[in-house]
C-alpha cells in the first residue's frame, strides 16, 4: 500500500473540472480552507478538525485523490481524530480512488489504536483493494488476521 497522496493544490472535494460556461470559478479561500482541514486530519488536531466538521465541513470530505479526512487521520496514526470523525458520521469503509480503505491504511502503518477504533466502529476488514485482511497477510500480521476472523 502506498501513502495516500495529497494534491499539489488543495481542493474541496474532488479535483476541479474544467469550468462550464456560466459556472463560478473555484473560490481560492475555500480551497485554502479545505487544504487546512486536510492538514488538521493529517496532524491529528482533533479539536480543531471536529469544530470544522461540527460547523458544516463534510465528515467525508475528499481530496482530489479520493482520500477522506478519515483516511488521512488513520494513515497518520491519529486515533482520537479517527474516533471523532467516525462519531460525526464519517464512513469507516469509504475507499479512495485506489480502492484503499482507512483500515487497510492503518494495518499497513501498524497503527494498533487506529485499527481498534475502526474495528469498533464496524469497519469491514474485507473491504477495499487490497483489503485490511490482504494487507495483514502481506506483512505477516497473524494477530490482526485473528482479530479480523481470517486466521
Amino acid at each position: 500500500m502506498t501513502e495516500p497522496t495529497e494534491p499539489t493544490e488543495p481542493s474541496a472535494g474532488r479535483a476541479p473540472q474544467p469550468e462550464a460556461p456560466g459556472e463560478p470559478a473555484h473560490d481560492p479561500e475555500v480551497l485554502q480552507l479545505a487544504g487546512q482541514v486536510f492538514d488538521l486530519a493529517r496532524q491529528g488536531d482533533t479539536d480543531r478538525l471536529a469544530a470544522y466538521v461540527d460547523a458544516g465541513v463534510p465528515a467525508d470530505l475528499t481530496n482530489d485523490r479520493g482520500d477522506t479526512l478519515l483516511m488521512l487521520a488513520a494513515y497518520h496514526g491519529n486515533a482520537a481524530t479517527v474516533r471523532a470523525l467516525l462519531e460525526r458520521g464519517a464512513e469507516a469503509d469509504r475507499t479512495n480512488d485506489r480502492g484503499q480503505t482507512p483500515l487497510a491504511g492503518a494495518v499497513f502503518k501498524g497503527a494498533r489504536d487506529v485499527i481498534a477504533a475502526l474495528v469498533d466502529a464496524g469497519a469491514d476488514p474485507a473491504a477495499g483493494t487490497p483489503s485490511a485482511i490482504d494487507t495483514a497477510r502481506m506483512f505477516g500480521k497473524a494477530d490482526l488476521l485473528a482479530l479480523f476472523g481470517a486466521g
